[in-house]
């Protein structure tokens, strides 16, 4: 039974790695992956790609299995069934090639409070492999890359949170790999400091693939170009924002400004001519000035009625300032399709999914490569 098995395995993985056509377009490559727990199944049967240079944002509520996700991807956490393949390489098969190509930022970063943060960096680009001028050369880099350079000569156990989070990202990246796996890189930073991390990563965009494993939905809008989203173990949807919002959402809510020519303008008497327009299910005033108004209007199923609702306007005499289709928020998204009203919390602060300890995330991060190939 175990020789078939091995053998059921192998198969999968052929079928999973990249030809050498697809090899430069996929770096992950995710099959039906499931972990399970006893009875519990944290992850179940999920299927997933990401292509060179993206950063595609990972979301879902607190326990989707998020952390379990990532932590098979970086080859900490074997998988129950399944294959997933990074840059090429099978996580179970050829598990130390996968921890060369890739930089993990646990959700807890892996300091060790008693070293400085340069003797850190070194300590862990000798664990990956660097040494001598090419080992001094990517710890320079990634300091001025960072903004650690300041706190070289400075205990990690006197540093502010954000940054040890920033030595954390360091420590991702000195080794220039080719895929990024960061999990809730801003948790517990003040605003200053979660735009300098968000900026940081798109810079990195392009250079190196990336996966940012969060719940904050904000930072997934502003940083992802793609998102994948989980929800009790399963992915229920994976594209881009702005396909997800057209998905989501099959009725039209426009904005629109209307002035008077002229004359004062009556928003009551607007709003009724607005609601008059073929296909509009309801039309709500949402702020009104001295001499225009602003409208939502929202159209009835499979209607669009941006056109018709510019026509009304010019054609009543009023003056149109502005018109604008109202995209449906990721969090709407979000919650529409997690069902969950846990879900809720997504817009603002996070407790930890699952928080690791220091010495357990450097093994995830770099320690670990250590370990004899599986």
């Amino acid at each position: 039974m175990q020789a078939v098995n091995a053998a059921r395995h192998l198969r999968a993985v052929d079928n999973l790695l990249p030809t050498q056509s697809n090899f430069l377009s996929q770096m992950i490559t995710v099959q039906d992956l499931t972990r399970k727990y006893a009875h519990t199944t944290a992850v179940d049967h999920i299927s997933f790609s990401v292509a060179k240079g993206q950063i595609v944002g990972f979301l879902g509520p607190n326990g989707a299995g998020k952390t379990t996700t990532m932590r098979m991807l970086t080859c900490f956490l074997p998988p129950t069934s399944g294959t997933a393949a990074v840059a090429g390489f099978d996580v179970l098969e050829q598990s130390l090639e996968v921890r060369k190509h890739i930089g993990y930022l646990p959700e807890t970063p892996p300091l060790y409070p008693e070293m400085e943060t340069a003797e850190y960096l070194r300590f862990v680009g000798r664990l990956k492999g660097l040494k001598g001028v090419e080992l001094d050369k990517r710890v320079d880099y990634v300091c001025g890359r960072c903004a650690v350079a300041d706190v070289k000569k400075k205990l990690l156990g006197k540093l502010s949170k954000g940054y040890r989070q920033r030595v954390g990202l360091a420590q991702a990246i000195l080794h220039n790999p080719d895929v990024l796996i960061l999990d809730e890189p801003t948790a517990g930073l003040d605003p200053k400091q979660i735009n300098e991390t968000r900026d940081l990563i798109k810079d990195l965009a392009g250079e190196h693939t990336i996966i940012l494993s969060t719940h904050i939905l904000p930072e997934v809008e502003q940083t992802c170009e793609h998102v994948i989203i989980i929800n009790k173990g399963r992915v229920v949807a994976t594209d881009s924002v702005a396909n997800l919002q057209g998905r989501a959402r099959d009725r039209e809510t426009v904005v629109l400004e209307v002035a008077g020519r002229g004359a004062p303008l009556d928003p009551a008497r607007v709003q009724q001519r607005l609601q008059r327009v073929a296909g509009v299910a309801q039309v709500r005033i949402k702020n009104q000035r001295n001499a225009s108004a602003v409208f939502e209007a929202e159209s009835r199923r499979g209607e669009m009625v941006r056109g018709d609702l510019a026509r009304a306007v010019i054609e009543s005499g009023w003056d149109l300032n502005e018109l604008r289709p109202e995209a449906m928020s990721l969090e709407e998204i979000f919650l529409q399709l997690t069902g969950s009203d846990s879900a809720a919390a997504a817009a603002g602060k996070q407790p930890s999914e699952e928080a690791a300890s220091a010495p357990q995330a450097a093994k995830e991060s770099g320690a670990a490569a250590k370990e004899p190939q599986r």
